[in-house]
């Protein structure tokens, strides 16, 4: 995982394209020790300090905490239920934490192949091995699989990844799946009932088909919920055999010619006045 205290910040909060290539670092973990018996008794729990830091999600903090790399004045952190007013004294891996800055959201073009996640017990190449080196720290929103390319929100604010994923926030997401098989439009819009397979009920999708090619054709699908393959899984409860999945857009947010493998920063402007829209 990236350490965001050690990573360069980006130059502009909009605009630039950085292009992707390879990076990683080593990690140094502090001592082990116990933490004092006097902890602060007001203020927010560690992990959604740190979240908010941009350190990981919540979730990814609670394993550090247990692989003891998080320390509170030089003494490791044990307790996730730690209450702090702020980051002063921490560090993670040894490095200290700055305090939350404001959220900064990009848009990544994923490429097919990688998986989203930090790392892979099987060796699989990720997101993380695509990022450029002179990016700050990122986290993903949502999960494309690893065979879905495109569209791919990163914030620095563990919070607002967590407020997104939520499923009340029902923020639409934009896909284009090339298919084989036979289908009408008329099946499509049948989606927009909502569907169930095998036992797993998906919500109102509105899909339209594009072109067609013999029995191949392209399909755009706009959904809300974003379960885990759920376009691939809806494509193939109707027959269709999925050649290629795209999303290309995440609420008011489009993959645009944004090339594979490049991220940008989305303006200032246009995250606040999205965060407003948010329910």
């Amino acid at each position: 995982m990236r350490n965001s205290m050690t990573d360069k910040e980006t130059k502009s909060d909009s605009g630039k394209v950085y292009k992707a290539k390879p990076t990683r670092g080593a990690k140094q973990e502090p001592a082990k020790a116990k933490p004092p018996e006097a902890q602060v008794r007001e203020g927010q729990r560690i992990a959604k300090l740190l979240a908010r830091a941009g350190v990981a999600s919540r979730r990814e903090i609670e394993r550090m905490i247990g692989e003891e790399r998080i320390a509170l004045n030089g003494v490791t952190v044990d307790h996730p239920s730690l209450l702090l007013k702020n980051l002063t004294g921490i560090t993670v891996d040894g490095n200290p934490v700055a305090e939350p800055a404001p959220a900064k959201l990009f848009r990544f073009h994923k490429p097919n192949g990688y998986i989203t996640a930090e790392r892979d017990a099987s060796g699989k190449k990720t997101i993380y091995d695509v990022l450029p080196d002179d990016l700050e720290r990122v986290m993903p929103i949502g999960r494309l699989d690893l065979n879905t390319e495109g569209l791919l929100l990163m914030t620095t604010d563990g919070e607002f990844k967590r407020e997104m994923e939520l499923p009340k926030t029902g923020v639409e997401r934009t896909y284009r799946a090339r298919t084989f098989g036979d289908i009408t439009q008329n099946q499509l819009e049948e989606l927009y009932r909502g569907v169930i397979v095998e036992g797993m009920h998906y919500g109102p999708i509105e899909a339209n088909l594009e072109r067609r090619t013999g029995r191949n054709q392209w399909i755009e699908m706009t959904l809300t919920e974003g379960k885990n393959r759920e376009v691939r899984r809806v494509l193939e409860y109707l027959g269709l055999k999925v050649s290629r999945l795209i999303r290309t857009r995440y609420g008011p947010f489009i993959l645009g010619n944004l090339a594979k493998g490049d991220i940008e920063a989305v303006r200032r402007h246009d995250l606040v006045k999205f965060r407003r829209t948010l329910k």
